[in-house]
């Protein structure tokens, strides 16, 4: 959530610098961001949602779960959509509802995505992310990289521009496709993504984003965006605010 302070006393010198700070920040989406993360541009995002079967008989083919949520669903509230057909499909979203589902009310934020890097089911990863992931020397994240049951990408937010639409989610899951493709989400070079599926999808959104960033298709792999991580502290408030994801891992069973 945003993190409110008060100043109670400044140079004529340090306001001005603050206002000029602030006005950048607000007036450039690719404005610095508090670690200054990189921005990664005209990247093809898809959509799925809590709840939907692409493909039983894929191993990653089911949103029942997610790459840090062996109960996803459950802990999510239900399909995120309508079930229709015992099938649980999306559904178009609307402002007038903060972009929220319209058959449930969720216990966790609509507002998610994933990204192709997956830091406790890949070991490569696990051995590996104290050195790649930005944030992994902030004192949470320090002394647990080989903690399995800790995620370092679990609830990590995201900014997301789309022409003059801007959207914050949380990170809920890893893919699309690919799990392992650290130079693409932790690169500084705005590397293209190493799927080649689903139109060389850079990242899945949520129904929640798809209607806040205006998304062309309801379920397709046409639209793009350009997103990059922001520190908690520099998310607004907005619909995504409403309800913050703050679970652990909840891990599978052996």
């Amino acid at each position: 959530m945003p993190v409110l302070r008060t100043v109670t006393s400044v140079s004529s010198a340090g306001l001005m610098a603050m206002v000029m700070l602030a006005c950048s920040s607000a007036d450039s989406a690719g404005s610095p961001d508090s670690k200054n993360y990189p921005w990664h541009t005209n990247i093809v995002s898809t959509t799925f949602w809590v709840g939907e079967v692409l493909d039983p008989n894929a191993v990653d083919g089911s949103q029942m779960v997610s790459a840090y949520d062996a109960n996803w669903y459950a802990n999510f509230g239900g399909c995120d959509g309508v079930v229709a057909d015992g099938r649980c499909q999306t559904e178009p979203r609307s402002a007038q509802n903060d972009y929220f589902p319209t058959r449930i009310t969720p216990l966790q934020n609509p507002f998610y995505l994933d990204l192709p890097y997956d830091d406790i089911n890949i070991e490569a990863n696990l051995r590996g992310r104290a050195e790649v992931v930005p944030w992994a020397d902030e004192p949470e994240y320090l002394g647990r990289a080989e903690d399995r049951s800790f995620s370092f990408m679990k609830n990590r937010w995201v900014k997301l521009k789309k022409g003059d639409r801007i959207c914050f989610g949380q990170v809920q899951d890893a893919g699309p496709a690919r799990y392992d493709d650290a130079r693409y989400v932790f690169g500084a070079d705005d590397a293209r993504p190493a799927n080649t599926r689903f139109n060389n999808a850079g990242l899945d959104v949520s129904p929640a984003l798809n209607g806040c960033l205006g998304f062309q298709d309801l379920d397709g792999s046409r639209d793009r965006v350009d997103w990059a991580f922001v520190d908690e502290a520099a998310v607004p408030e907005g619909p995504w605010t409403r309800i913050v994801t703050t679970s652990p891992v909840v891990v599978f069973s052996e």
